[in-house]
């Protein structure tokens, strides 16, 4: 914009100037002629006077060297005696004495100026005054200079006012920008100085209270996420007081223990909402162990210092299924690499992920129905592969978008995208080797992960739940 603006000040500048400079420059040369003109002129009409008196060539040439210095005033005497070096051409000459009558024009090299001078004796004698080029155009090029001097400093002080005045709108915008980005990434703390012009200081306002309503309205939300999530607290000590009843059955410890993980993730959901306004990479609240820890903010790029093993998170989720896969009669089999699978996302990112892509197994397939799970290094990622043997997915991309499938929300599956897309990654969808559905997550290397060795495509089983029969 600095540019622009400068560009149209330039512009408009240079071409007053130039309407301008122009004009002044003619005037200026035909003002110079004409004052030359002018002088010579009256130096001839000086003489004639004296012509008058005496034709006497030794008191002429020294009236003539009194009058003009420069020794350009000559006198033609009517007997054909000439004193001084003539320029006048002859036919003007003859025009002057015959016809008597003063002539003014331009002659090669200069102009020339021829005044008659009746004598006595009805005799004519001509007085001639030449005026070189040098003499009609001196001191032009001095004033062209000077004005052009004083137009070029026009020209540069309304680009450099045009200049300074831009910086302002664009200190203004950029910080309003800047301030918009960062709000975009999570920072909810962000507000900008209204400056500028009358419009970008209206738009600094308008910013800062869109920002403080933002928060509001955030908190309000995150309250309301903090209640609900409470509420469910009633049902689930239902729940634990059912399991406790049934203490010393076959079942009892794996719903005790269902309990006991359902309430641990429900007082992380609760204690992640009442926290102070701040998202992660996903864009929900980070848990941290220290309540004044500083959580990173949401964009496109993942927080600094956000860092997990994915292949462990894996291994822990997956086992935490697999309880609820041994009661369903649904075999499951997991893969993890050896590898390092360290992806800049936290635990909790992750095991939304595994969460997500298992829940749908589950939600969407009939009991019995074998699932697996595996966790691949590659080269500068790690993959997290779902399948199963059910029916699959009959449209994969319309299953991305929340809502669009048929009994389905959509936002599992959409978790799991957003999630590889933070790290850079990817998520594709389709049929595997198993006949169901095939979902491969695809999460980047951390950047300390990235530069080193290619996978050794070693793997590690840890078996199948539940226990094939026999």
């Amino acid at each position: 914009m600095r540019r622009s603006l400068a560009g149209v000040a330039l512009a408009v500048t240079s071409m007053v100037a130039l309407s301008f400079l122009i004009p002044l420059g003619a005037l200026v040369m035909s003002l110079v002629k004409e004052q030359s003109v002018t002088a010579a002129e009256q130096r001839a009409a000086a003489l004639a006077p004296v012509l008058t008196l005496t034709t006497d060539p030794s008191a002429l040439r020294e009236s003539a060297a009194g009058l003009d210095e420069s020794e350009h005033l000559v006198v033609h005497l009517p007997d054909a005696q000439t004193l001084g070096d003539t320029q006048a051409p002859a036919k003007l000459l003859e025009r002057a004495q015959q016809g008597r009558e003063s002539i003014s024009q331009k002659t090669p090299g200069g102009w020339i100026c021829l005044q008659p001078v009746v004598l006595p004796g009805d005799r004519v004698a001509v007085i001639e005054n030449f005026v070189p080029d040098e003499e009609l155009t001196r001191g032009v090029r001095a004033s062209w200079a000077v004005m052009l001097l004083l137009a070029v400093g026009l020209v540069g002080g309304s680009v450099l006012v045009a200049d300074r005045l831009g910086a302002k709108v664009v200190r203004s915008s950029k910080k309003l920008a800047q301030a918009s980005r960062t709000l975009g990434q999570g920072n909810l703390d962000t507000r900008v100085e209204p400056m500028g012009p009358k419009e970008l200081r209206d738009a600094g306002v308008a910013f800062n209270a869109m920002a403080h309503r933002m928060t509001e309205l955030l908190a309000i939300e995150r309250e309301l996420v903090a209640d609900l999530s409470h509420r469910l607290r009633t049902p689930l000590t239902a729940l634990h007081l059912a399991s406790e009843r049934m203490a010393g059955t076959p079942e009892s410890a794996r719903v005790e223990a269902a309990v006991h993980a359902l309430e641990t993730e429900l007082q992380a959901i609760i204690a992640a909402a009442r926290t102070p306004l701040a998202v992660g990479p996903m864009g929900h609240g980070m848990r941290s162990a220290e309540p004044s820890t500083p959580r990173p903010a949401a964009g496109a790029e993942p927080a600094a210092g956000c860092r997990s093993e994915a292949a462990e998170v894996v291994r822990r989720r997956t086992a935490f299924w697999a309880v609820l896969a041994e009661q369903q009669d649904r075999p499951c089999a997991l893969e993890i690499t050896q590898e390092p699978t360290a992806v800049s996302l936290s635990d909790d990112d992750i095991a939304a992920v595994v969460d997500a892509l298992i829940g749908n197994v589950f939600s969407h397939t009939p009991a019995g129905t074998a699932f697996g799970v595996r966790v691949v290094r590659t080269a500068q990622a790690v993959e997290l592969i779902v399948e199963d043997s059910g029916p699959g997915i009959p449209e994969p991309d319309r299953a991305l978008s929340r809502g669009s499938s048929t009994g389905s929300s959509g936002l599992g599956l959409d978790i799991a995208r957003r999630a590889a897309a933070v790290t850079g990654g990817s998520m594709r969808i389709g049929h595997g080797p198993r006949g169901g559905a095939h979902i491969t997550v695809v999460f980047a290397l951390a950047p300390s992960q990235s530069a080193g060795r290619g996978p050794r495509g070693s793997r590690r089983r840890t078996g199948w739940w539940p226990p094939r029969k026999r």
